[in-house]
């Protein structure tokens, strides 16, 4: 039995928009539909019931956001994902957005590839969707529809990823290592798991950072600055409304906080910082020491580590430490 056609319905005023996404997408094999208002996207909608909605913000008469609206209270479409497509990269409007009940963002003109990839693993996850009503086997169903959320989550790493290509891999090894670290530490089973994703997502709330602070090659100046310090924030706002996600917002919404209370965005101290994210830390800063940046090159890793142990009690919990030190000498030769 050949397997359906996924379908997209673009949503944009601008017919010269909407040619560019046909460009891209119609090499993927997607049956799509074009909408150049937001009243005639509701009624395509009921007529085809496509699988994604790419809806642009900015349209006269009725905007994406007031589109998004009136899509969530229409019952026979309301369960349609929507990924909005913006030139705005303000926290407010992505606030707007997630209220109207959008999935996603993808900023105007959207990248290529970034694009391919979250439509991608939003179709199989509609896929594992349509299994789930449809077999009789729910806890087969069950397991498949949770690898698909995983592989969502790891195309939105991904994403992540390709839009600061100065941390391009971070996401994967961090997220590797933290798994290693969690193992030695005793952790295993479900919370692993939860480990796991809340890695992949650590850095999720920096959607909602401009680029031009984002990706700024200078100094932050103090108001930057206090914006990139929202995005745990932001990530717990995004991310909580996701109920099989709440478990993995301990590294997303706290691993900026240290053990001597400085940290942010809520100045937690010792214990009172999660354990998921008192592991995610030290990794989170191995990682960045050794790569190389533009503004420095990479820290050996005898360098790193040595930082890392001064950082004891200070950033870091002095118990996990010990116990990072012993994992990571597997990879390194110390000096002396």
């Amino acid at each position: 039995m050949s397997q359906s056609l996924s379908k997209i319905l673009i949503v944009d005023d601008d017919e010269a928009g909407r040619t560019a996404l046909v460009s891209i997408l119609e090499a993927d094999n997607y049956e799509l539909f074009q909408a150049h208002s937001g009243f005639q996207a509701i009624e395509i909608a009921n007529q085809k019931h496509p699988d994604i909605i790419l809806l642009d913000v900015m349209m006269p008469e009725m905007d994406g956001f007031e589109t998004c609206r009136r899509i969530r209270n229409d019952r026979n479409i309301a369960e349609i994902p929507i990924i909005f497509l913006t030139a705005l990269d303000d926290r407010q409007s992505l606030l707007r957005g997630l209220e109207a009940g959008a999935d996603g963002f993808l900023t105007k003109p959207p990248d290529r590839l970034e694009l391919r990839i979250r439509l991608q693993t939003i179709a199989r996850l509609n896929r594992y969707r349509k299994l789930l009503d449809e077999r009789s086997h729910l806890e087969e169903a069950h397991h498949q529809l949770l690898e698909a959320y995983d592989e969502t989550i790891e195309g939105w790493s991904r994403a992540m990823d390709l839009r600061d290509k100065e941390t391009e891999g971070h996401t994967q090894r961090v997220t590797e290592l933290t798994v290693e670290l969690a193992g030695y530490f005793g952790i295993e089973d479900e919370t692993l798991l939860h480990i796991r994703r809340g890695a992949l997502l650590h850095d999720m709330g920096k959607l909602g950072i401009p680029d031009a602070v984002l990706l700024k090659p200078a100094q932050l100046t103090d108001q930057e600055w206090t914006l990139m310090k929202q995005h745990p924030q932001m990530a717990y706002d995004m991310l909580y409304p996701i109920e099989y996600l709440r478990p993995a917002l301990d590294i997303p919404y706290c691993h900026h906080e240290k053990w001597d209370g400085s940290g942010y965005p809520r100045g937690l101290r010792e214990k009172e910082i999660p354990l998921a994210a008192r592991l995610f830390a030290i990794v989170d800063v191995w990682d960045a020491l050794t790569s190389d940046r533009p503004y420095r090159p990479a820290w050996s890793k005898e360098k790193t580590l040595t930082y890392i142990q001064e950082q004891s009690g200070i950033h870091f919990d002095p118990q996990i430490v010990e116990l990072f030190t012993q994992m990571i000498k597997k990879y390194i030769t110390l000096e002396g």
